[in-house]
């Protein structure tokens, strides 16, 4: 099946998908742009085979696996820092500084963690899937995400951005 039905179905597949690998990335970054890119490029590899994808029992699974793959591959390669010569124009929005002193503060605990600890932490509680479902996309046993998930909220609850459960900006 190529052409237009294919296309459409791909177009379908990607708009109701794409806010939530941007949201899954980002946790997974802690970075927008890198995010953005991850999203893109896991929807342009699930293009390139969306025969396969499709047919997959999980599709949104396999495209979260093709996101996670990425990500390592980021981390392989030699980082190329951005420097943009002017200072990005921000929209103005209402005063939401705790909110995002907050989520600062939680991205910056979630960036000391191992990739994997990090990776069942945001499948588990930022997508909010069961540990099966998580099991399914890292490729790993479900007993192997639940002492990973257990690792990895042992050191946040240790964080120093995470005092006595809060966040701490």
């Amino acid at each position: 099946m190529r052409g237009e039905d294919y296309d459409a179905e791909f177009r379908e597949f990607m708009a109701g998908r794409w806010g939530g690998l941007v949201r899954f990335a980002y946790g997974l970054t802690g970075d927008r742009g890198h995010a953005e890119d991850l999203a893109q490029t896991a929807l342009a590899k699930a293009y390139a085979s969306w025969g396969r994808v499709r047919r997959a029992d999980d599709p949104d699974a396999y495209v979260r696996r093709i996101l996670i793959n990425a990500n390592h591959r980021r981390f392989r390669k030699q980082r190329v820092v951005e420097h943009s010569g002017e200072a990005p124009v921000e929209p103005s929005v209402e005063d939401g500084t705790e909110l995002f002193d907050q989520r600062a503060a939680l991205v910056a605990a979630l960036m000391e963690l191992p990739v994997k600890q990090r990776a069942v932490v945001v499948l588990r509680y930022w997508d909010g899937l069961t540990e099966t479902q998580a099991a399914a996309i890292l490729g790993c046993s479900v007993g192997n995400v639940k002492s990973q998930a257990s690792r990895a909220l042992a050191k946040l609850r240790g964080s120093a951005q995470l005092r006595d459960g809060r966040l701490v900006p």
